[in-house]
């Protein structure tokens, strides 16, 4: 084994996959990777970085691997762009190359003059001649071949993705500057009269269609990704089995149309499960458990009455041949779930592989829970897109904003269905930061740069796609994803990572084709350790940023004016990660912090620190007018923190629920994980007493809150 000292050549081999060395940390310092941590992540990409003799058989692997395959293994050209391709084939051999575009249509594609020198690859010499791909490429999924002939022979064929992508977002929602409110809500606390102990579609419905009576125009809501379907459920949004596929718990099943035709015992036992599991909304946290067990054998009495009717079922047909092979995958995974549990590492090794004889027997002997659980995809797409149209009918014009986590569970559906595209034996996380000094593991499998574009960035695409049918907006948890990630070797604490670079062209240029293409706008999550480019580079790609009123500050470090805040930006005073707003001014968080143990300095000098930051904050909002001297309950301070922000230059304010509730308890603290009831907090008033959708929504309070939020 090499020492930890990082040699130069390791360096180099590190640098070409794309793994930094070093890094600039929350305090602006220039912090470096230790050699261990390198040579661990090189491994997750199955580069051998154990000795130097292995690090100098690395390199020279890395120089051939491109002659070694005729065409790069994807293309992401920007629409405009004339990219140069290269083709590599026997030395004199001779070949034509064409496109095959989205409508099926073929395009020539001209080969330049260009001389490369040829060299002797594994024996063969072998030569690189040049294509270029037209400017005039329409947007879209389209694939380049060439065919080879060398020396008389046969012709070989050789083919690779070619992606065209927009400059730019450009989309009506992307370009409109007008200044918009809207709601962010926890989906799961929305909690009304009539939900089965949580919050679901037609809770969801509510919220949308009486935010739109107050002007807003969109609601935020947390991840709706599917988590396994087994006990227990991970309470995480943020931690699902799979982003490809949605989360059967936000079903509201009353309103599904087999319900009237429940006969005899059936209509009874759904009636009582209807009963009990209303009761649940009087719980002090929410169990999605139970939630789950109500719901799944709700579901299990009308799956067969459903698919009686001729128009459903044909309707149910054209969904799983839309979805295809990825749906059966994540149907079986659920079946196989139910018999063997969520965690796929302790199935029978048969069932490991995914496209297996096993996985097949099983899926043939067990058709009917598969089929059940396609069923179950299709009715919450169905209820999701009800939503998304009574949202607008009301009057909203985003309507909901959907939201994409950062990755998915090590051992659910998604790293089961699809292995080679995420990474093992590391994780992803964030390096410490001010909030998070030790800094956090999420316990997810990151994306392989390289095999994305082996697999031509279908899992991205797919995933893309299904995040966007279901709403007008898409916020993007941590997009700094989108450029590198944390990755924290196994075992390892969360500092002792190092960031994976990804290719930001291909990256943001899908997200921008697919958001195009469903008319959608887009957010990115860039807040916490982010370079000043990244910012630039989404207002480039006409994505727009966040903005969280207490973390922006002017050039000198003061609060930021409201007059300066970027203008493509979504801005809120509060989030997930913070407590509402009545409880950061109380600061209940650094209480809470140092509590769990989260605080690398003493309570009372942070609290210190903290109380000066929202002084100073206040402190502006007295100096501009917008707080009177007198001004000192938590009511008026929050009120007058929302109208600032109302008067910012952010195109788009969010109002959090919570603050609407007027709530101060954090439904997530960053760092725990069983230390804090994390994602299982209900909505509740400043007293911690249980408030109820219907509360809410009669409440003069929110009204008024709303009302300072106008733009």
């Amino acid at each position: 084994m090499i020492d930890e000292h990082a040699t130069p050549d390791l360096l180099e081999l590190a640098a070409r996959y794309g793994v930094s060395r070093e890094f600039v940390d929350w305090r602006g310092r220039l912090t470096t990777v230790s050699a261990s941590t390198l040579i661990a992540v090189l491994r997750a990409l199955d580069v051998d970085a154990s000795t130097p003799d292995a690090i100098r058989s690395a390199l020279g692997d890395t120089e051939l691997a491109p002659w070694r395959r005729p065409l790069p293994a994807s293309i992401v050209q920007r629409a405009g762009d004339t990219p140069w391709i290269f083709v590599h084939l026997p030395h004199g051999a001779q070949f034509r190359a064409w496109a095959v575009l989205e409508d099926g249509s073929t395009r020539d594609i001209p080969q330049i003059d260009n001389w490369i020198d040829p060299r002797e690859v594994d024996g063969v010499l072998t030569g690189r001649a040049t294509i270029v791909v037209p400017a005039d490429m329409p947007r879209g999924w389209h694939e380049l071949f060439v065919a080879i002939t060398d020396d008389g022979a046969t012709e070989r064929i050789a083919r690779c993705p070619l992606i065209t992508v927009p400059e730019r977002l450009n989309t009506a929602a992307a370009n409109d500057e007008t200044k918009r409110f809207g709601i962010m809500a926890q989906s799961y606390q929305l909690r009304s009269n009539t939900s089965w102990g949580i919050g679901d579609t037609r809770d969801l419905g509510a919220l949308a269609s009486w935010g739109a009576r107050q002007g807003a125009s969109f609601v935020l809501v947390n991840p709706l990704h599917a988590p396994a379907p087994v006990e227990p459920i991970e309470p995480s949004p943020y931690l699902p089995t799979s982003r490809r596929f949605r989360d059967p718990l936000v079903l509201h099943l009353d309103v599904i149309p087999a319900v009237q035709l429940l006969e005899g015992p059936d209509a009874e036992r759904f009636a009582t499960l209807s009963r009990r599991a209303t009761a649940l909304n009087a719980t002090p946290t929410i169990d999605r458990d139970v939630v789950w067990r109500a719901k799944r054998e709700g579901l299990e009495l009308l799956f067969d009455y459903d698919l009686k009717d001729p128009v459903r079922k044909r309707a149910f047909g054209m969904f799983c041949e839309r979805e295809g092979q990825e749906l059966v995958d994540f149907a079986t995974y659920c079946a196989l779930a139910e018999e063997f549990g969520a965690d796929w590492r302790a199935w029978p090794q048969a069932l490991h592989d995914v496209s297996g004889q096993a996985v097949s027997e099983f899926r043939d002997t067990r058709a009917d829970r598969v089929e059940f659980w396609r069923w179950v995809q299709w009715l919450t797409e169905e209820q999701l897109l009800e939503v998304q149209r009574s949202a607008c009918e009301a009057g909203m014009s985003l309507g909901i904003m959907h939201d994409l986590a950062v990755g998915v569970h090590p051992y659910g559906a998604d790293s089961w269905a699809m292995p080679e595209a995420l990474a093992r034996g590391v994780s992803v996380g964030a390096p410490p930061d001010m909030f998070n000094q030790l800094g956090q593991n999420w316990s997810q499998p990151p994306w392989r740069p390289d095999r994305l574009a082996e697999l031509g960035y279908k899992p991205y695409r797919d995933m893309l796609r299904a995040a966007l049918r279901c709403g007008g907006a898409l916020r993007i948890d941590h997009i700094l994803g989108l450029f590198r990630l944390w990755w924290i070797p196994e075992g390892q604490t969360p500092d002792a990572g190092c960031y994976v670079r990804y290719d930001v062209e291909a990256m943001l240029g899908i997200l921008a084709l697919e958001a195009e293409r469903a008319g959608a706008l887009v957010v990115g999550e860039d807040m916490g350790v982010v370079p000043p480019e990244t910012r630039d580079t989404l207002a480039h790609f006409n994505i727009d940023g966040t903005s969280v009123l207490w973390f922006e500050r002017g050039m000198s470090d003061e609060p930021l004016a409201p007059e300066h805040y970027r203008a493509h930006a979504l801005a809120s005073v509060t989030t997930h990660d913070l407590p509402p707003t009545a409880g950061y001014l109380k600061l209940d968080h650094v209480r809470l912090r140092h509590e769990l143990g989260l605080l690398e300095v003493a309570l009372e000098d942070e609290i210190q620190r903290e109380r000066a930051t929202i002084e100073e904050v206040l402190d502006t909002l007295r100096a501009r007018g917008a707080l009177a001297s007198a001004a000192s309950s938590v009511e008026e301070h929050t009120l007058a923190l929302h109208r600032y922000l109302a008067s910012s230059s952010a195109r788009l304010m969010g109002v959090s629920l919570a603050d609407l509730a007027g709530d101060t308890r954090s439904v997530n603290q960053p760092g725990t994980h069983r230390e804090y009831p994390n994602w299982c907090v209900p909505l509740g008033n400043g007293s911690g007493e249980r408030v109820t959708l219907e509360q809410v929504i009669a409440s003069e309070w929110a009204v008024t809150l709303l009302e300072a939020s106008r733009r």
